[in-house]
């Protein structure tokens, strides 16, 4: 039976924000928040997932998520960079029809942008989600990728590959894929705006956290 695109949950803490500055490591003290409601919103669309984590917030996943669909990195993982943390999850779903990567810290996508994206893969190499316009950090990869993404490594992630083939933009209707979380100011607005929407976010690239 063909497999589908399985989720990859980046939970590491290990990528740097679109504007330069390093995050803490992993989402403490939002850990309960936004992982939590993440991995909610990505069990239920029924894909396949796998969480990439450390050690200190695997406890935090294992609550939602089977332990055989969770991996830890050590301290010599991380070090080696957002590239291959993305690496080591696709490992983990090695037999998927493909990646949907999804950084830990945007508790906001709706599952139908996840599975938008997923169906975006059968007819293109790479695909992201993108709100009027403009490209969100949910991003998709191909089958067919699997081995420059067993390649990845350093703290640009998937954003090379993301340049280099045609990456196709999945409208959706989810300002959610704009929105990253990570600090406390952050998750007052996202809990004040009506509707769960925050009133603002950072201008990204299609890569975004995930490259």
């Amino acid at each position: 039976m063909k497999m589908r695109p399985a989720i990859v949950v980046l939970a590491a803490g290990t990528s740097r924000r679109v504007d330069g500055a390093a995050r803490r490591p992993g989402l403490q003290p939002l850990d309960g928040n936004v992982l939590a409601t993440t991995l909610r919103h990505a069990i239920e669309t029924r894909l396949p997932l796998v969480v990439v984590t450390t050690a200190a917030l695997a406890p935090s996943a294992a609550r939602l998520v089977a332990t055989r669909d969770i991996v830890e990195l050590s301290v010599d993982d991380l070090a080696r960079g957002l590239g291959h943390e993305i690496a080591t999850g696709v490992s983990a779903r090695a037999d998927a029809q493909g990646w949907v990567v999804l950084p830990a810290n945007m508790p906001l996508v709706r599952p139908l942008s996840m599975l938008a994206v997923a169906a975006a893969l059968e007819l293109h190499a790479v695909a992201y989600a993108q709100y009027r316009g403009r490209g969100g950090r949910l991003l998709g990869f191909a089958a067919e990728l699997y081995s420059e993404l067993m390649r990845l490594t350093g703290d640009d992630g998937a954003r090379r590959m993301v340049a280099r083939y045609p990456a196709f933009g999945v409208d959706v209707d989810d300002h959610g894929v704009l929105v990253g979380i990570d600090t406390e100011a952050e998750l007052l607005a996202a809990d004040s705006a009506p509707g769960g929407t925050p009133p603002r976010t950072a201008a990204v690239s299609p890569a975004g956290d995930a490259g």
